[in-house]
């Protein structure tokens, strides 16, 4: 027989006497598996990794963005750089060769006439729109009285000519008016006033002037002597000495005083000497703004430019208007050109420093003369274009290219860590599921396998290279090709624990209640295990097989058991009466058989599907044995085993059983009995491991005061609870869900003090009968989807704790008006209220108007609405139902309805029939309208129409019990066969969803008051027994006419044909019940064949009984008095 399972590792034996073990030294503690460390470790350094990837990306990226922007900057820069310096260049070109040509042009001064159209044409060659160009002649001394009569004569005729070509606006007549024939200076200080001249030898008359306008004296500059003009004086001089062009500059009026002479601020003045034999007879002069000049560039569009003119002379020196004016000296002045042409800045270098790299300079303007050859204290002009650009001509170039290179960079590397992340995500995500299923099979083999075995499957694993080992390391070595992981271990202790009574009493449960139980007591047995130092090696239904002795070898492997059982049954009992509470009647009567074996085992891991840890070996099969031939809350253990606790000093730990047992295959054997009271006074040597148990034990202190006023202190005390207690505790809780459920389904508790609502409780059910407010078709209560979905959540819903405690009180006075029956008792009402639980949770059918799904386990009933022809619609229909099952048989006096008929008694009397059922209602009813349960009513109902249908149903309800009263059957029998007939009805309200909500629910409270007979073997023959003894009891105190052993066996058969499996079929066939209508069929049918066998030899056994506990009461009675 082999047997497997999980292990938890823990301490030495708990108050056994400590040895050294057969390998010498302690026992050592089992080394946890490194696995789940291990991946978070490696989990950790890749979380580094990918932080340190990202750092670099993102510093690789920066860089790689600011290098881009950097470079398209310096791009444009180079753009710029490279677009000034050739507009530069070509401004720079250009004006050298105007200025070229202005001063080395050959003049015509001896041809005069036609004067103005050749300085027309000499300015549009140069670009200018009306430059002044004037000649002058040179007068001696001598000639200045032949002058003036030679202007009179000549005057004329050249003005006429410039008229013609110019279009003046004056005539001959009115120039001559204006003009001053004699040699003449201005007597600035007297208003402009013309004067002779005052200087003595040869002048220099202006003679030929353009354009031939007046001056702002009113006058024209004919027979005006230019040498009067120090500057102009100054160039002449220069000219004359070296027969060159001589280039001077010219401050102007200022900006108030400009409207006169147009738009120019600074000139320049330009002297070509006319020579006759060698020697100057006169001068040709012109006068160049520079604002028109760089206004006539025609180069481009020069937007953004600074124009530097630099001197080597001062600027200003004079003005042609005024000399006496005081002018600033400079050496520079600056222009802007722009799109919207030039403008004037100031005489100082207004360039932006920051544009000095990008300087463009050029001479324009040099006369070639030697200093040498000009008098000290005269200055040649030297004239220097210097070009700068401007900041707005730079933000020409600078376009938001850089940037939007740099973050199309950005934008990559951001789509690239998107990307990443990405991709990381799916990594993690399937790394994550991939490190989950690593855990949860290290754990799920930590659980199965000891620790030795664990490590060696491990490491069969690591040494294959593939990703199953790692994901499955049992399939590692497990071949039929590696080598098998076995060992023998030669002193080892085995027990087996098996659960008494647990089949039967799962048969009415639930299956989450059946494995609550089983997770409660194992998980408090897999903690004995671990502080023992004991192997779990696996769970076969409700059997306990553990073992002490491996994989790690014990001296005292069989103190450790034995130590280890005792613990078990003693949880045993403590976890079953606390589950009572919430699990229901009979919990506390399950009881624990242990059976103990000694000897050698063969352990290992069988290979094939599913793989575990097994044993195998004759110590198996006699440990199984021990446990079966046991006895309920005992510990049978093995010779063998005895013997080694005689060894060890604990003689008194072991009581021989009083006979031997016969053992399949080994035929008789002496066993004996644990005495469980002398191992637990034995201390043990080492304190700590009492200290632990005593702390694993021990009740969490850091409980809130509030959590210990709750049900967990409830819980925690029910020890000391009676029978009774527990079942009034669970009763609680099962109605109290459904209170929730009906408080979640209307939002709040509503206020009691209803008047109307007081006036219908007082007059509710004050007819004659009960019986007589009994309807063949209750009417429901309908909730459509929307109604269903505003319902709040019920496990949040509190219903208060004044009402739970009138619900726990008024239950206990329920209990409390149940006779002490063998039968119809409030044990049996609570066997009866599980079987309704059940069935209500088992309920399946979904009704199509509401589109709900299948109930859970739980009694959550407002979540499935609409199911079974609507008897979850409502929570109060199911509370109803619950509610009845509790009071059905309140005070009933454990005879039928028919004897106290015949004894006539006072319920009788008033009832007629259906008596013990009536007097329930009555009872229960008028207990409930008490004043004291005032909360506890209004958690149940909140509107009139509330109360009368919870009266109604509860009415219906416990009548229905009533199954021999021939009228009411013969009722529910038609009223079943014509709702769920096979052809048409013509009654429509015969076959609507109230009607059978109304049968289906009667039959519901039939099926669970005789559940036991529908439920397993043992139940069956448990509640069979007590029934027997009630009605036999009866018998006996002349309560009834015949004696109940003649007939019972035969009337057993009669009631499971024509009455328990008809109801069985009928669970089926309405099929709102799912697999529990098929369960308490096949249960029925197999206790009714289990009954024809065994019934007669059972009716024996109860009479036997009987008999026997007559006796003994009548001994103690004897005794008492």
């Amino acid at each position: 027989m082999s047997k497997s399972s999980d292990r938890s590792s823990g301490d030495s034996n708990n108050g056994i006497p400590h040895h050294d073990s057969s390998h010498g030294g302690d026992t050592p503690e089992p080394t946890e598996h490194e696995a789940p460390d291990v991946a978070s470790r490696e989990e950790k350094a890749v979380t580094r990794s990918k932080i340190l990837v990202f750092f670099v990306m993102l510093l690789a990226v920066s860089g790689a963005a600011a290098a881009t922007y950097i470079v398209m900057e310096e791009e444009q820069n180079d753009d710029f750089g490279a677009s000034f310096a050739g507009l530069a260049k070509e401004v720079s070109t250009v004006s050298r060769q105007k200025v070229k040509g202005d001063v080395n042009s050959s003049w015509p001064f001896v041809t005069i006439p036609d004067y103005s159209k050749k300085s027309e044409k000499i300015s549009e060659l140069f670009g200018f729109k009306r430059p002044t160009m004037n000649l002058g002649i040179l007068v001696g001394e001598d000639e200045k009285e032949h002058w003036k009569s030679f202007v009179l004569e000549s005057a004329p005729g050249w003005y006429q000519n410039s008229l013609d070509n110019e279009g003046n606006k004056f005539t001959v007549d009115e120039l001559m008016n204006m003009t001053i024939p004699f040699v003449h200076q201005y007597n600035y200080s007297d208003n402009f006033k013309p004067i002779p001249t005052q200087t003595s030898g040869s002048v220099l008359a202006l003679w030929y002037s353009y354009p031939l306008e007046p001056g702002n004296v009113g006058l024209l500059t004919t027979s005006y002597d230019f040498l009067a003009l120090p500057e102009i004086a100054e160039l002449f001089q220069i000219s004359s000495l070296t027969l060159r062009p001589a280039l001077g500059f010219t401050q102007l009026l200022d900006t108030s005083e400009r409207a006169s002479y147009g738009q120019w601020v600074i000139d320049s003045q330009i002297v070509q000497p006319i020579t006759m034999n060698g020697d100057i007879v006169g001068m040709v002069w012109l006068r160049l703004p520079w604002l028109e000049f760089f206004d006539n560039l025609n180069i481009g569009n020069l937007l953004g430019m600074i124009a530097v003119i630099r001197s080597s002379c001062d600027i200003g020196a004079g003005d042609i208007t005024d000399p006496e004016k005081e002018t600033v000296p400079a050496k520079e002045v600056s222009y802007a050109i722009d799109g919207s042409g030039v403008e004037f800045l100031g005489q100082f270098d207004a360039h932006n420093p920051q544009f000095d790299d990008h300087l463009v300079s050029h001479v324009i303007v040099d006369s070639g003369i030697d200093k040498d050859e000009i008098p000290e204290g005269l200055c040649v002009h030297t004239l220097t274009l210097d070009l700068y650009p401007t900041k707005e001509f730079e933000e020409t170039f600078h376009t938001h290219k850089p940037t939007a290179y740099m973050g199309v960079v950005i934008a990559i590397f951001a789509f690239t860590s998107l990307v990443f992340l990405l991709y990381d995500y799916f990594v993690r995500r399937r790394q994550r599921k991939f490190m989950e299923r690593i855990v949860k099979q290290d754990q799920i083999v930590s659980n199965v396998f000891p620790t030795a075995i664990r490590d060696r499957l491990y490491e069969s694993g690591h040494k294959r290279s593939d990703q199953d080992a790692l994901l499955d390391p049992l399939s590692g070595g497990l071949g039929s090709g590696g080598a098998p992981l076995a060992d023998l271990f030669p002193e080892t202790t085995i027990m087996f624990a098996d659960i008494a009574g647990f089949t039967s009493w799962a048969s009415a449960r639930e299956p989450a209640q059946v494995f609550i139980l089983l997770e409660t007591i194992y998980g408090g047995f897999d903690k004995h295990a671990n502080r023992h130092n004991v192997f779990k090696v696996e769970t076969v239904g409700d059997c306990y097989v553990a073992v002490a002795g491996l994989p790690e070898p014990d001296k005292e492997h069989a103190l450790a058991i034995c130590r280890f059982a005792r613990d078990c049954v003693t949880t045993m009992k403590d976890t079953t009466l606390k589950l009572e509470v919430s699990l229901g009647p009979d919990t506390s009567d399950l009881e624990l058989r242990v059976g103990i074996h000694s000897g050698q085992v063969t352990a290992g891991v069988l290979r094939g599907e599913r793989s575990r840890f097994q044993l195998f070996g004759d110590t198996m099969n006699t440990a199984a044995r021990m446990e079966s031939t046991s006895q309920r809350n005992r510990i049978q253990v093995s010779r063998v085993t005895a013997d080694l606790l005689i060894a060890s000093g604990l003689s008194a730990w072991i009581i021989p059983r009083e006979s031997k047992i016969f053992v399949k295959g080994k035929g008789e054997m002496q066993t004996y009995w644990l005495n469980v009271k002398a191992a637990k006074g034995l201390k043990s040597a080492n304190s700590k491991m009492d200290l632990l148990a005593a702390s694993e034990t021990a009740p969490d202190s850091s409980d809130s005061q509030s959590a210990k006023e709750s049900n967990v202190n409830l819980f925690n005390d029910v020890g000391t609870m009676t029978k009774t207690q527990r079942l009034v505790e669970w009763n609680v809780e099962v109605l109290a869900s459904l209170l929730q459920q009906i408080i979640a389904s209307r939002g709040e508790v509503v206020d009691s003090n209803n008047a109307s609502l007081k006036k219908e409780e007082a007059t509710i059910g004050t007819g004659e009968t009960v019986l007589e407010e009994f309807v063949p078709i209750i009417p429901l209560k309908r909730f459509d989807a929307s109604d269903l979905s505003k319902r709040q959540e019920a496990r949040s819903i509190e219903i208060g704790e004044e009402a739970k405690t009138q619900l726990r009180n008024y239950l206990a006075n329920v209990a409390s008006c149940y006779q002490d029956n063998p039968f119809h008792n409030f044990e049996h009402a609570s066997h009866v209220t599980a079987s309704v639980k059940k069935l209500l949770t088992r309920i399946v059918s979904v009704d199509d108007r509401n589109g709900l799904t299948k109930s859970k386990d739980d009694v959550n009933l407002v979540h499935m609405a609409g199911h079974s022809y609507g008897i979850t619609s409502d929570p109060l229909t199911q509370f109803s139902v619950v509610f009845s099952a509790i009071i059905h048989d309140m005070d009933h006096p454990g005879v039928p309805n028919a004897q106290l008929v015949k004894e006539n008694t006072r319920s009788a009397q008033i009832f007629k029939k259906s008596v013990a059922e009536q007097n329930s209602v009555e009872l229960a009813w008028g207990l409930l309208m008490g004043k004291e349960y005032e909360a506890l009513r209004a958690c149940i109902y909140h509107t009139e129409d509330d109360l009368r249908r919870f009266r109604q149903l509860v009415v219906n309800t416990v009548m229905a019990t009533d199954i021999v009263d021939k009228e009411l059957q013969a009722l529910r029998k038609a009223r079943w066969e014509t709702a769920f007939a096979d052809t048409p009805v013509n009654d429509a309200s015969l076959t609507s969803d109230d009607c059978k909500a109304t049968i289906v629910i009667e039959h519901l409270i039939q099926a669970s008051d005789v559940a036991h007979t529908m439920q397993h073997w043992h139940i069956y023959r448990s509640w069979n027994e007590k029934f027997f003894m009630e009605c036999y009891a009866a018998y006996k105190s002349g309560r009834a006419d015949s004696d109940p052993s003649v007939n019972w066996y035969k009337g057993e058969i009669g009631f499971f044909d024509f009455y328990v499996i008809p109801l069985a079929k009928k669970l089926e066939s309405c099929g709102v019940f799912g697999v529990s209508s098929h369960e308490y069929l096949s249960y029925a049918q197999s206790n009714r064949a289990e009954w024809f066998r065994e019934g007669e030899r059972l009716v024996k056994e109860y009479l036997s009984k009987y008999e026997e506990r007559a006796k003994n009461t009548v001994v103690v009675a004897r005794l008492v008095k």
